[in-house]
């Protein structure tokens, strides 16, 4: 690799000399109170009596984030110029919102929240779904000065209930109904109004957006319940607006929760300047997204980390577009949706999850959709495809960069990228736009240079801010190519948590104590190859252990998905009487490849080869089921290889039905019934063999 690549020296830059590097990217907004500290580090003492090292962004100074991402491009003239671009199949509908439409939204509805009773420093749960009133009821929140706490829309009570009882709002954002892809209108009055009997916080507000596919009835003032539009119209009439509410860098913008060992999820506090400061920077060097004239199409929905920084904050604190799209990949209506919104809003850069990929390719394996919609170049303004929220297997980076090679702008990319909801922004990429990072202020000048070399199977390298190093149980640096930890050295980027909300006690216990304060524990596995390219492989708890030797699971998975017929795969540990744990697969195919006892053998024999031939003798499965619909994903797309070990290893202990431990994140519960099937037939069939999977040691049968 090119050592003097400029992605390597902002990286070098960003690292050696943290405060002239971010004091250069603060310096592209505006500040209300401009920082004369950049990075200021300390001790902090936690009230257990334990001190560990901590840092913080840009201490003294003050942002308003709502005004970098409306007031200012409005005030420089940009007024006219598009900033969100809705979209929904399921609803027929397409709107499009300017600088200035969204500015006047946002004021008119901060002034509501305001007469609510919303005041800086207060928190405001949203539970909406992909409607522009919610990029709107969020925007307004932050232009109080508030903080915004995001929970999916379609969680259901008991997961809501425990949001709303760790964040405690003074209010929640919601809307009578969300649509789910082909399956119509999901009701929110029911998971709202049960998740408020169930907590012991009651917000004293709900204001609800009706939609006209289901509405919310009847409406109860007297517990609080207001009517969105309602308030709008008032406010309006009334001419009552509210301004931009600066607040400290070091002030939360938002509340967004991911799930804990223990069943609580955590909640992951955003800070105000190094989230605008870090997404700015990001959104240009990263993503190639600079301003006007360029559109961001990110397919996630903004419950998660993903779609809130890059459909929301990012394309907005830049300029440019961003399509809000209430829809599936497939069945809204078919598996061309993703490059029918490519062609119609000319998008520039995507960003999906593998899992969307993965669900096209299953309706349209020949890419049939793609094709047709390049071959009238609908696809020539397109630069760029990411992936994140799980590993991408090479084969789809492949194919979609042959693709793309074919019918996408010149020079396009297909690029996997790792990141959390902790880090905020991504820790590793191939930037886009690597001149961005050491010139902001003219991103695309001739003094650019293309981007580094893709490495399918890797998420590229670390991004800036983030010391990203691989180390052993017990800490030691690992040499290049070595499995290990992965974990980030302090301080995290600007982007990334500095402490869980309300529970400081926790953000070290479950991130910093693992290695003694000196590294963030990721939670992930994986190598940093010679050549300083990331290849994240499993969760540190989904390394399997073969007779001593570590398997990953994305490695196993990886060698899988390069059979022509396999088109997804999850492989987790069986337990072993002899090894300990065996790989086992779950396997989904194209074309009718497994009808058959003989042809899922045959298939099985295929796949054994591929893997002792990609990964080694060692790594020779144990045991492998076939069929559709019975991976379960959450709602973000990540595989839930938790619950199918569980599944298998309640199987080998004669224990099937037994409940499994399913967290509230789950897309789809059928799916997990439809796995229990799968396993029970799978044991059916080896005991009617004479053969059985057995582990080391046996365990109590569960009471029933």
């Amino acid at each position: 690799m090119t050592k003097d690549h400029p992605q390597n020296h902002t990286q070098t830059h960003s690292l050696t000399s943290p405060e002239t590097f971010w004091s250069h990217q603060a310096d592209q907004l505006h500040w209300h109170k401009k920082p004369a500290t950049v990075l200021q580090k300390t001790t902090k003492q936690l009230p257990s009596g334990i001190s560990h090292d901590h840092w913080a962004w840009f201490p003294d100074g003050e942002i308003s984030t709502c005004y970098n991402c409306i007031d200012r491009h409005v005030l420089a003239g940009r007024g006219d110029a598009p900033a969100i671009l809705y979209d929904s199949p399921v609803t027929n509908k397409k709107e499009t919102y300017t600088y200035a439409r969204l500015l006047d939204e946002v004021e008119i509805f901060a002034g509501v929240l305001r007469e609510e009773g919303v005041k800086k420093g207060d928190v405001v749960l949203v539970y909406m779904p992909m409607i522009p009133a919610a990029l709107i009821g969020i925007l307004a929140i932050n232009r109080l000065g508030a903080i915004h706490a995001v929970v999916f829309g379609g969680f259901a009570s008991g997961a809501l209930a425990q949001r709303i009882e760790a964040s405690k709002p003074v209010a929640i954002l919601t809307a009578s109904c969300g649509i789910e892809g082909n399956k119509g209108p999901i009701g929110y009055q029911g998971f709202v109004e049960d998740a408020m009997k169930i907590s012991s916080w009651r917000p004293p507000k709900t204001i609800i957006w009706q939609r006209d596919e289901l509405p919310w009835r009847p409406i109860d003032r007297a517990n609080g319940q207001r009517k969105w539009q309602a308030l709008v119209k008032s406010c309006r009439a009334r001419g009552w607006r509210a301004a931009c509410v600066p607040v400290k860098s070091t002030d939360g913008v938002y509340i967004i929760y991911t799930s804990g060992t223990t069943g609580l999820p955590k909640g992951v506090l955003r800070e105000a300047g190094g989230h605008a400061v870090g997404l700015h920077l990001m959104i240009s060097y990263l993503f190639g997204v600079h301003g006007p004239g360029d559109v961001m199409g990110c397919y996630s929905d903004i419950g998660w980390v993903v779609s809130h920084s890059y459909t929301l904050y990012g394309p907005l604190l830049t300029g440019a577009a961003t399509v809000l799209y209430e829809g599936k990949p497939v069945g809204t209506p078919d598996a061309s949706a993703f490059w029918r919104l490519a062609e119609e809003y000319k998008i520039n850069t995507m960003f999906t999850a593998p899992t969307a990929l993965r669900a096209i390719r299953k309706e349209d394996p020949d890419n049939i959709h793609f094709s047709r919609v390049g071959e009238r170049g609908g696809l020539k303004n397109l630069r760029a495809l990411f992936l994140a929220g799980e590993r991408s297997e090479p084969f789809i980076i492949t194919m979609y960069q042959d693709l793309l090679a074919k019918h996408a702008a010149p020079g396009a990319l297909v690029i996997d990228n790792w990141w959390s909801s902790e880090s905020g922004s991504p820790i590793s990429g191939i930037a886009l736009v690597p001149h961005a990072g050491h010139d902001r202020a003219n991103p695309t000048s001739s003094a650019s240079h293309p981007p580094l070399k893709i490495k399918p199977g890797s998420a590229g390298k670390a991004m800036p801010g983030f010391d990203v190093r691989v180390v052993s149980d017990s800490g030691e640096p690992l040499p290049p190519n070595t499995m290990g930890n992965i974990v980030l050295g302090l301080p995290l980027a600007p982007t990334a948590f500095r402490t869980l909300w309300g529970d400081e006690e926790r953000f070290y216990k479950g991130y910093l104590k693992r290695f003694d304060g000196k590294y963030i524990d990721t939670g992930d596995a994986g190598v940093i190859d010679e050549d300083g390219y990331i290849h994240i492989m499993a969760r540190s708890d989904d390394i399997i252990n073969v007779a001593a030797h570590r398997l990953s699971t994305g490695q196993l998975e990886q060698a899988i998905t390069t059979h022509p017929d396999v088109t997804e795969a999850c492989v987790v540990g069986i337990p072993d009487a002899l090894k300990g744990q065996m790989p086992f697969a779950f396997i989904s195919t194209s074309h009718g490849a497994a009808t058959t006892k003989e042809k899922k053998e045959k298939l099985f024999q295929e796949i054994q080869i591929l893997v002792r031939k990609q990964v080694g003798a060692i790594a020779s499965l144990g045991g492998m089921i076939e069929g559709k619909g019975m991976i379960p994903k959450t709602r973000s797309g990540k595989t839930l290889r938790r619950v199918l070990k569980e599944l298998l290893e309640n199987a080998v202990h004669g224990e099937v039905d037994k409940e499994l431990n399913v967290p509230s994140t789950v897309e789809d519960m059928g799916v997990v019934e439809v796995a229990r099937g799968k396993v029970r037939e799978y044991f059916a069939e080896l005991e009617r063999k004479g053969e059985r999977h057995a582990s080391i040691e046996g365990r109590e049968k569960a009471k029933l």
